[in-house]
């Protein structure tokens, strides 16, 4: 198995300032916006970008939750693999606000459609956008984009794009790993 850097930590600080600005530019004061981590690893460059906004842009209201997609996922039964639902936190009302999910790497498209899913148990939003920090572009099942990604990819079938943050692995880096 062989691995390649893509992004170092000082490139994924630029990356996170640069969407914390993108988020700022089209949401202005975050008072009808919410920001919502896709478990398991999206919560990381959620609270990475709601802790920007916070310390570095002085964005006081920024509302953060957690989704998990295990049971709404369309391959939830597909596998012998026994699947560990993460915890969904959303103790605020969605209906009418903006909501910004956040993902770190956008693939087939499939666990955005299954966040969709899940997200209508909450409410109905008045717009959904999606953040990610790794955009796999031509690997997509599903017609979804993201409004705010960190770096586009071009990963072949036989590569995985491998996200670290330093919350859990030790380092912020992305690498495309060959099998």
């Amino acid at each position: 198995m062989s691995q390649k850097v893509l992004l170092n930590a000082t490139e994924v600080n630029i990356i996170l300032h640069r969407l914390a600005c993108q988020l700022i530019e089209n949401h202005t004061d975050f008072s009808e916006t919410v920001l919502i981590g896709i478990q398991p690893r999206g919560i990381f460059l959620a609270e990475r970008i709601a802790k920007l906004l916070r310390e570095s842009y002085h964005i006081k209201e920024v509302v953060l939750g957690y989704l998990d997609i295990t049971f709404y996922r369309d391959d939830f039964r597909r596998s012998e693999k026994i699947l560990e639902a993460n915890k969904t936190k959303i103790d605020f009302v969605v209906e009418n606000k903006k909501v910004v999910f956040i993902d770190d790497v956008l693939y087939t498209g499939r666990s955005i459609n299954a966040a969709l899913t899940a997200l209508q148990s909450f409410g109905r939003p008045q717009e959904v956008e999606l953040m990610c920090l790794i955009d796999r572009r031509f690997s997509r099942h599903l017609p979804i984009q993201p409004d705010y990604r960190g770096r586009q990819v071009d990963a072949i079938n036989e590569e995985k794009v491998k996200v670290s943050w330093v919350e859990n692995e030790g380092e912020d880096s992305v690498y495309v790993v060959k099998s």
